[in-house]
């Protein structure tokens, strides 16, 4: 498909339909596989070499259960034409085709440094896919789409199993490509304003080799069942009391292929009504029922051959699993029986179509999202236009909905009478993970015990040749085989962003002339240094009691369906931030919202009347609100740990970070467990310090507003804010007046969190500042160098982790090296210190350098939609960063020379000092071990689950 339009942010995609019979994960190797060189570009790794230097605005490749795809997208022409060109003979000629040593990285092999050292299994996607697997949610997400479809692809993991990822041969990996990349399986697509011949030009120079082929890719329909069925699995589980309850959810099939397009919206419409706001009454029965702690499912899955429904809760006791299943079900008949509210209809067609015009995809460009959603019937026989073709169906719906109850129908056959119904019930169990150890290590000894000496001796010698390949970097003469641009293609000169500053009474006002089609985004900041510091904790669950109760003037149920009508929606959340060159903290509590310009009005009466009418007293609300929190942190920690450990290291640096630790981090996990006791044991002195927040930070003193339409609309709107600000009290009632104190930071210290999982999440921090490093642009190139040379090949390629990388806050002065799913520890802080030695032998110039500045103006430059850019200004405001000192920083990069990463690795000597600390959220048994290790650390060690 080829679409052609004025969108600069040019898109290309190549999607393979890529079925496996197993659950060794020969499609997610594959695709990490492809991208390790190829016929044109024969060097280790040309993905990495793109990531280096290119103005790329989106850069990846993702397996799905049926299907590969690998998108490119970019805002400069030739570049785009470079990424394109990769991708191509990536996928069409890949050297992991003849080299093996690519697939036994990637994907498994064993590895033995000595004879006499222990033997295990090591590959990128094996510990990724450990990481995976040590997560409830996602065990559970995984036992369903199999109970789901025990008959055809969908019934084995495309991302591979790691009890079953070593099963896989070389041999089946290589048939594997042979049968399915070939372009009589693939799907290409372009999107944006190149020139569409030359877009046929460049795919013939890859095509015409090819003859076309038969390809059995197909993806058989699942039958559906005669009665419905229940699986029981079991998930890696702590010690820790909140470890040990279930989850429960129900599974429903729903056709027998994609939906046509009006039924996809219709059932799309059925999604929002039932679970799409908290308000919804699915989604309020089983969050206001008391049986568990938060939502999963969360409803409708459309994205392959056959859509399915799913919604359930963990967090449930044992003998809870069947209220919970006869709820859903008893709820779902109620709605069937009485229907859906005028009032909730309402909300839902203002909700889905404001989201169409606004037709905002984030960071994701807009083309690959229509890609994406061409493939959900491209993919299988059908016309790829048509989800593209909404306009019409949407209109037929709405007439249909205005004639009639269309969702009473849906819900009897989709889900009341439908037998292809699947309930999984997932429980904890607390010995699952060492059963799991001690199975791999009982198969790793079965081969051991069956090899030779001679055996044993080739077995060290692959693994050091293996990882003397991975550390030999290709040379400069190699790696210029891949496309890039020039310094001369960068833009010398900032992007500026439309921006005027005035003020509103006490208020400051930012606003921003940008196209919007028709829409207005605002952000009311009010200054979060007014809430007195024991409060803090609480400000998150605040922000979202606060739109949870109802007001003084409506229920919870109509104040959240009106505002689902007539605006885009708002938020309530806290934001904090380092300011570079002063102890002074950037902290605000910002409610953001969206809305057509007739409905400013509206939005604006409704935030008046939520910040100073809402209800903060329903106990049962509250404490669901707190469970829901702790859920959701639980999960963070164990599944995304390395900003868990971030979070840390930067609470025992600045104040900024300990309070951002204090409303986000480990000490929020720990104040919520401690608040759901409160809940019951001290509800009133619990309201009593909600008011008290509200009385302090709802004022307009040292407030923020910041207004992003284009001129008309904003005159148009000047009105509704000036009455929503005039309404705010002028300052709060027992605000804080003592400012932070520098010394308000964590003690010192170097910390394993541990939590039950298979791989770990290793941090370590200095703040360079503070060691007397002075920012200078070159650092952003330094640091971008890294995490595509050294942290990538030593923690991710030779450790085997899943990504090493660095992160260095220009506003804090702290340089932060991560790894994720990393099966490594200590090892791992070893290849963090070594990083000082590379940067001050490193020898880089000519090509190399030049990608690595053109990759670091990649990320200055970012391509922005409207709403990202207006708050990419508020940001640049609030933490006072000038056009002036961006074009100084900007200079500096593009005349980064060698001297400045030598200079830097000068400063990084802060990293490997003593005062650098080392934060880790890994298993029991890694930090035992690392206790032993290295008592010179001197461990505190944190048992969170």
């Amino acid at each position: 498909m080829s679409l052609s339009n004025d969108d600069e942010n040019k898109c290309f995609g190549v999607t393979f339909r890529t079925p496996p019979e197993n659950s060794t994960g020969i499609p997610h190797i594959l695709e990490h596989s492809v991208l390790c060189g190829s016929r044109k570009y024969p060097i280790k790794e040309p993905f990495v070499e793109l990531i280096k230097g290119s103005l790329n605005t989106f850069l990846n490749a993702m397996t799905y259960p049926d299907r590969t795809c690998y998108p490119v997208a970019s805002c400069n022409l030739q570049d785009f034409k470079n990424l394109v060109d990769v991708y191509l003979d990536a996928v069409f000629h890949p050297n992991c085709m003849t080299n093996e040593k690519t697939f036994l990285q990637e994907g498994w092999h064993y590895e033995l440094d000595d004879k006499d050292a222990e033997m295990t299994f090591k590959g990128v996607v094996f510990n990724e896919m450990k990481g995976v697997y040590s997560s409830p949610d996602s065990v559970l997400a995984t036992a369903c789409q199999q109970a789901l479809f025990p008959d055809n692809t969908y019934g084995v993991d495309s991302g591979g199993d790691p009890r079953v990822i070593p099963d896989l041969s070389f041999q089946e990996f290589q048939e594997f490509h042979g049968k399915f990349y070939h372009p009589s399986n693939a799907r290409m697509w372009f999107y944006g304003d190149d020139d569409v011949s030359d877009r046929l030009k460049l795919l013939n120079d890859f095509l015409d080799e090819f003859d076309k082929k038969d390809v059995d890719s197909s993806i058989a329909t699942q039958p559906f069942f005669t009665e419905p069925r229940r699986v029981v699995k079991s998930y890696i589980a702590g010690e820790g009391e909140e470890q040990q309850k279930s989850f429960v959810q129900v599974n429903w099939l729903l056709n027998d292929g994609p939906f046509d397009v009006e039924t996809g919206l219709a059932v799309g419409f059925l999604d929002n009504l039932l679970l799409g706001s908290p308000a919804a009454p699915l989604r309020m029965a089983l969050e206001e029922s008391g049986l568990g702690e938060a939502i999963v499912g969360w409803g409708l899955e459309d994205e392959l051959r056959q859509p399915t429904f799913a919604i359930g809760l963990k967090g449930v006791a044992k003998e809870d699993v069947p209220k919970v299943e006869a709820l859903i079900e008893a709820t779902i008949a109620k709605i069937a029986e009485e229907g859906f509210t005028r009032e909730a209809i309402d909300s839902s067609v203002n909700t889905i179509e404001f989201s169409m015009r606004e037709n905002n995809t984030g960071r994701f460009p807009r083309g690959l999202s229509l890609m994406l959603r061409s493939l959900s019937a491209w993919l299988y026989e059908k016309d790829p236009f048509q989800p593209l073709r909404f306009e019409g169906p949407l209109a037929d719906l709405k007439a249909k909905m205005a004639a009639g109850d269309v969702f009473k129908p849906l819900l009897k056959k989709l889900l009341i009478d439908n037998a292809h119904k699947v309930t999984v019930e997932l429980n904890p169990d607390a010995t699952l993970a060492s059963k799991q150890e001690a199975d791999e290590k009982t198969r790793i000894a079965e081969y051991r015990a069956g090899l030779s000496p001679e055996d044993i001796e080739r077995v060290v010698a692959e693994t050091e040749e293996l990882k003397t390949l991975q550390e030999t970097p290709d040379s400069p003469e190699a790696t210029a085989c891949v496309p890039t641009l020039e310094i001369g293609d960068i833009p010398k000169t900032s992007k500026a962003i439309p921006s005027e500053t005035s003020s509103i009474g006490e208020t400051t006002v930012l606003t921003h002339d940008l196209f919007t089609n028709d829409i207005l985004y605002a952000e009311h900041l009010m200054d979060l240094h007014a809430v007195p510091m024991d409060l803090m904790p609480l400000v998150p669950l605040w922000c979202r009691a606060m739109q949870r109760m109802g007001t003084n003037k409506r229920d919870f149920v109509e104040f959240d369906q009106t505002m689902g009508a007539q605006t885009g929606g708002f938020s309530l959340s806290p934001f904090t931030s380092s300011m570079r060159g002063s102890d002074d903290v950037a902290a605000y509590l910002m409610l953001r919202g969206k809305c057509t310009s007739a409905q400013s009005g509206m939005m604006h009466d409704l935030m008046t009347e939520m910040l100073l009418d809402a209800k903060l007293t329903d106990r049962d609300v509250f404490k669901q609100l707190v469970n829901e929190s702790r859920t959701g942190m639980e999960s963070r920690v164990q599944a995304g740990g390395h900003s868990v450990a971030a979070g840390r290291l930067d609470a025992q640096d600045s104040v900024a970070g300990y309070v951002s630790e204090q409303l986000g981090g480990l000490a929020q996990l720990e104040y919520l467990r401690a608040l759901a006791k409160r809940v019951d044991s001290d509800w009133d002195s619990v309201v009593a310090d909600l008011e008290k927040i509200r009385a302090a930070v709802v004022q307009r003193a040292g407030s923020v507003t910041n207004l992003t339409a284009d001129a008309n609309t904003l005159d148009r709107v000047n009105a509704s804010v000036t009455g929503f600000l005039d309404a705010l009290p002028a300052t709060g009632v027992g605000s804080a007046t003592e400012p932070w104190s520098p010394s308000l930071v964590l003690s010192p210290v170097n910390e394993l969190i541990t939590v039950p999982t298979q791989v770990g999440y290793v941090g370590k921090a200095a703040n360079l500042y503070k060691a007397g490093y002075d920012l200078h642009g070159s650092a952003y190139v330094v640091n971008k160098l890294l995490g595509t040379t050294w942290l990538w090949d030593r923690v991710r390629v030779v450790g085997g982790a899943y990504g090493g990388f660095s992160d260095f806050d220009s506003h804090s002065g702290m340089f932060t090296y991560l790894s994720y799913r990393d099966p490594n520890l200590m090892k791992t802080v070893e290849n963090y210190d070594g990083t000082v030695d590379y940067l001050k032998s490193l020898e880089i110039g000519g090509d190399e350098l030049t990608k690595a500045i053109i990759g670091t103006m990649g990320d200055i430059d970012a391509y922005q939609l409207p709403d990202a850019k207006r708050y990419t200004s508020l940001m640049r405001h609030l933490l006072k960063v000038s056009d002036e000192e961006r074009q100084e920083r900007r200079e500096q990069i593009l005349s980064t020379s060698q001297k400045d990463f030598r200079a830097f690795g000068e400063a990084l000597e802060a990293t490997r000092a003593p005062g650098a600390k080392v934060c880790a959220v890994v298993s029991p048994e890694a930090a035992e071990k690392a206790v032993k290790e290295r008592p010179d650390l001197d461990f505190k060690v944190t048992s969170v689950m």
